[in-house]
């Protein structure tokens, strides 16, 4: 099989995980990488506004980019992860070539990420959903009946466990979330903060100046931590939190599960994970992983495996096997190559 794949590769993308393990598979892959065409990064003032006054151009460039690929390679099929960035009338032009087109989608809502996806998306043979939800939301919103549910899971390449000495001092601490802030999220953090102030807690990832508590902000690193660095941080926590995003425009429900509820126990971290209805199917409850219902009984299970090592440490092992037999990329990929192969055939 020959795979078109459009997404970007950057060292602990899910994307570029997902399309290694693809390639680990035997397929044959060539890649379109959005942010190797579209400045996605700036973040000073200048950078910025030639970004946003050249935002068309590099669109224009970057769907142009995707053709040239398509019509060199070949495919057999295109995945394309996510796709904000590309055009419908790119997609039109390969599909009717016969070619089967695909797109794995690994965010809540398909309405929260540019004006294109909703566009965008019907176009698609079949959606992948990284949410059991979103078979539901393509359905009803867009009337998308081909789609199914493939997991976020681990890349092995990136989480995995840090040796200590190679930790940055900085990294290490009791209790750490990593990930965007959202509202949600300051309540939980800044709850526990309230009810445990001499917590050693480290809180990484982006937009978190938007936190207005100001008992969390000393605990706030104002930087997001990715790749290596990512798992280095995990693995240099004591606890790590498997906080879940609430529900959004063009979503019918919040986050079940989440990309880390898989990078965490890979990479040997100890996973105290939100408890819903799909969450404590992937891992026993207080044998693999910890699980909380709200803020009280986060603070309670924070306290409870702080003060008992011996406990925690065998729920973490426990929880880092579980990972490696189940959930990695390689595993999502074999099932994702197997439903491509009968896509293929169909059309």
């Amino acid at each position: 099989m020959k795979l078109l794949c459009v997404g970007p590769i950057w060292r602990g993308s899910n994307a570029g995980g997902l399309f290694k393990a693809i390639a680990r598979q035997g397929a044959l892959i060539e890649i379109v990488d959005e942010f190797y065409q579209i400045p996605l990064e700036a973040r000073s003032l200048l950078p910025k506004v030639i970004a946003k006054l050249s935002r068309n151009q590099f669109l224009r460039e970057y769907n142009r980019e995707i053709l040239a690929k398509f019509q060199i390679f070949r495919p057999d099929i295109v995945l394309v992860y996510k796709g904000a960035f590309v055009y419908p009338e790119t997609l039109a032009l390969m599909k009717k070539s016969g070619t089967p087109l695909v797109n794995f989608f690994p965010d809540v809502s398909f309405r929260a990420h540019g004006n294109l996806l909703p566009k965008t998306l019907p176009v698609y043979d079949h959606i992948f959903t990284t949410k059991t939800f979103g078979i539901t939301d393509l359905k009803t919103q867009l009337g998308i009946s081909s789609a199914s549910f493939i997991p976020h899971g681990f890349d092995p390449e990136i989480h995995r466990p840090i040796n200590q000495f190679l930790i940055p001092e900085e990294f290490f601490c009791e209790v750490s979330f990593i990930g965007t802030f959202s509202q949600k999220k300051e309540k939980l953090l800044g709850y526990l903060v309230e009810k445990l102030p001499s917590i050693k807690l480290k809180v990484w990832g982006e937009q978190w100046h938007k936190s207005t508590n100001s008992l969390l902000k000393p605990f706030i690193q104002g930087r997001q931590i990715l790749g290596d660095l990512y798992a280095a941080a995990i693995s240099a926590s004591l606890i790590n939190l498997g906080f879940l995003s609430e529900q959004v425009s063009g979503a019918s429900s919040g986050d079940l599960i989440t990309s880390r509820t898989f990078h965490i126990p890979a990479s040997g971290g100890f996973l105290l994970h939100e408890r819903n209805e799909q969450s404590v199917t992937y891992y026993k409850e207080d044998e693999e992983a910890a699980f909380f219902e709200d803020e009280v009984e986060l603070v309670q299970k924070i306290t409870k495996f702080l003060n008992q090592p011996e406990v925690r440490e065998k729920i973490r092992q426990a929880g880092y096997h579980r990972a490696l037999r189940e959930h990695s990329l390689d595993q999502r990929a074999k099932s994702l190559v197997e439903q491509l192969n009968l896509l293929i055939n169909e059309c």
